[in-house]
């Protein structure tokens, strides 16, 4: 049998399928024994908070959207294998040669040290812009439309001008206290 000599490789993917394609592999790994040539598959993924309807929801997105990293010893009969999983479009490779090249462990560690530190420190996606027309929920200002003058992303607050008896007040308001108009 071949020697073991594992690396990381990079499939490319039709972008949406990559669970798809992670799920076939590890089925194979199990059913078909793939499990000599792949040691694991990953899909780098990141937690996302959003504000919807002024609550906080955390969703996972793909960090590298089209992309699979496998672990794999591409012995002769593992190469075509992995290139006709369906959804895969291909291996990552450097252009200048038909073989797949291996990811460098530590651009490997880079990632993976990524997703763990996304893990740890959720990313916050706004869902405001600065000139959009708010309603307030929340406060004494209840029920007052506003346009956002600034977004304080670190505060998780925003800045919003309302018209009261005809003069521009300016409000500062958590992201839950306003809703898109």
């Amino acid at each position: 049998m071949a020697e073991k000599n594992f690396q990381w490789y990079v499939l490319k993917a039709i972008s949406g399928k990559e669970s798809k394609v992670k799920e076939y592999i590890e089925t194979a790994m199990r059913t078909a024994g793939w499990d000599e040539f792949v040691q694991q598959v990953l899909i780098p993924t990141e937690k996302v908070v959003q504000l919807r309807n002024g609550k906080r929801v955390v969703k996972e997105r793909n960090f590298l959207p089209g992309y699979v990293l496998v672990e794999a010893n591409l012995v002769d009969e593992c190469y075509p294998r992995l290139r006709n999983v369906p959804n895969v479009l291909g291996f990552l490779s450097d252009g200048r040669s038909v073989v797949p090249t291996p990811v460098r462990q530590s651009e490997i560690n880079r990632i993976l040290g990524n997703v763990d530190e996304q893990e740890s420190n959720v990313v916050t996606s706004i869902p405001y812009m600065v000139g959009e027309v708010v309603k307030v929920t929340d406060g004494p200002f209840s029920g007052f439309n506003g346009e956002i003058s600034e977004i304080m992303q670190d505060k998780h607050k925003l800045k919003v001008i309302v018209t009261v008896f005809g003069r521009k007040t300016p409000l500062e308001l958590s992201f839950n206290q306003v809703d898109k108009e």
